[in-house]
């Protein structure tokens, strides 16, 4: 979808077919709602109408009516339902008492999310001079599409489907996607007109290309820049293969933004990425919602960034997860660190292998290198947590908070009881359990005497 389309001054109204059950889905989702690069296929298709400015798509549903309604919800739409499958001529005809007076309406289809809003435009451009528009593509395989009928002088004169097509017909190449556009006068007029006297007993939308044909009006084709913009969902071969379409089509598109992939096959996006100069990522990094990263940010391979930002000159070492989280400029995470969401990192901080942060602020040049969890904690400037650290913040019903001021050290293996707070320049020693506040600048320890036991012999197992 490109953010540089400029609106053309006639308005636009998207009907978008999105009622089919999709069988071939196995699946109790509506088929319109299975995924692509983290976004259901007709959430696509909306963001793509709406590129072009299309005001208050209408979505033709059916089944799963009301998971559609919910994951839509957040969108201002136009509903019209259509009870029984009778062909997309009869799925159009519900939008008539919601399509407008005047302007433009182009049909799009739920299933289809690979469109751009490049060729939607280049559609809108074409219906200056025609009376109506279509999208079709040559293919080399045609097998299964409706073809385009062409008259001697080269015009089109109709679509027949595939499964009514002469073995002449089959043998054309070029097809039909089933997007066009025409004015709303002109559709209010040819709907009422189709007929369902064909092998399938369904009313046809493209019935329409003959009617307009026979009324002496120009109808236009416009091709798409990639026959991959056209192709629909049926089932999850067809999902797949599209998704990688997808990834591809990203991966050049940050590439030619400037960012390094290392392998741009192996590298997932689902959702959005901004980015800084020379970013570098490497393989089987997968972003999902939003993320965020300054420049010289290296990503290291098989790490997972959910809706979070990273700082400038950050790098994320390899098996890192970071969801919903700040990282500032500077900072090292990593290897296998879990950074949990509402976790704040300052510039400079260290988070290391095996660390899991959770709810959690840490200032400018703390650093928890190893094997440690810390939960709903506040961490000041110039704090070193040993290895084997733990915030207890929970204990069994309510989560509490961990206090440690600037300049605190924290030995290896120790345990901080919550509610507690260790105060500025402390030092704990290794193996403490602390679960009391530590005044500033003090020492603090708890461990146990140690002893030898003479005479002592391990235990063997009985033979």
């Amino acid at each position: 979808m490109s953010s540089s389309v400029v609106a053309i001054t006639r308005p636009l109204t998207a009907v978008i077919l999105a009622a089919g059950q999709g069988t071939r889905m196995r699946s109790a989702l509506p088929k319109v709602l299975h995924t692509i690069g983290g976004k259901p296929l007709v959430r696509h298709v909306i963001d793509t109408a709406l590129a072009v400015h299309a005001g208050r798509p209408i979505l033709v549903h059916g089944h799963g009516s009301e998971l559609l309604r919910q994951a839509l919800a957040d969108i201002d739409m136009q509903w019209a339902e259509q009870r029984e499958q009778l062909g997309t001529g009869h799925a159009v005809m519900q939008t008539l008492s919601l399509l407008p007076a005047d302007g433009d309406v182009i049909v799009l289809y739920g299933d289809v999310p690979m469109l751009t809003a490049a060729t939607l435009q280049r559609m809108q451009e074409a219906a200056r001079s025609a009376d109506l528009v279509l999208l079709t593509v040559e293919l080399e395989d045609p097998t299964g599409y409706g073809r385009i009928v062409r008259d001697a002088a080269g015009g089109i004169a109709g679509i027949v489907e595939h499964k009514d097509a002469s073995a002449a017909q089959r043998a054309i190449r070029e097809i039909n996607t089933g997007i066009m556009l025409a004015s709303a006068r002109r559709l209010r007029a040819w709907l009422p007109q189709l007929r369902n006297d064909n092998s399938q007993r369904e009313y046809y939308l493209t019935d329409i290309v003959a009617l307009a044909a026979n009324e002496g009006l120009r109808v236009a084709a416009v091709h798409p820049a990639n026959p991959c913009e056209v192709m629909g969902v049926n089932d999850r071969v067809q999902l797949a293969e599209l998704e990688r379409y997808y990834q591809q089509r990203e991966a050049r598109r940050l590439m030619t933004q400037g960012v390094t992939l290392r392998d741009p096959a192996r590298f997932d996006l689902r959702g959005s990425l901004d980015c800084g100069r020379d970013i570098i990522i490497d393989v089987n990094v997968v972003i999902e919602g939003h993320v965020t990263l300054g420049d010289n940010v290296v990503i290291g391979p098989n790490t997972v960034l959910r809706d979070s930002r990273i700082g400038a000159g950050t790098v994320v070492q390899p098996n890192c997860v970071i969801d919903q989280a700040e990282v500032g400029a500077n900072a090292i995470i990593g290897p296998f660190a879990r950074i949990r969401p509402e976790t704040r990192l300052a510039d400079d901080v260290h988070i290391g292998n095996f660390v899991e942060v959770k709810k959690s602020t840490i200032a400018q040049g703390s650093k928890v290198n190893h094997l440690s969890y810390i939960g709903d904690t506040e961490i000041g400037t110039g704090v070193n947590v040993g290895a084997g650290t733990i915030t207890c913040n929970y204990d069994g019903a309510n989560k509490h908070r961990t206090i440690i001021e600037d300049d605190v050290h924290i030995g290896s293996d120790t345990q901080l009881v919550a509610p507690v707070r260790i105060g500025r320049g402390a030092t704990v020693g290794a193996g403490t359990t602390v679960f009391k506040d530590v005044a500033p600048g003090k020492l603090v320890i708890n461990r146990k005497e140690q002893r030898e036991i003479d005479g002592w012999q391990r235990p063997v197992k009985k033979k």
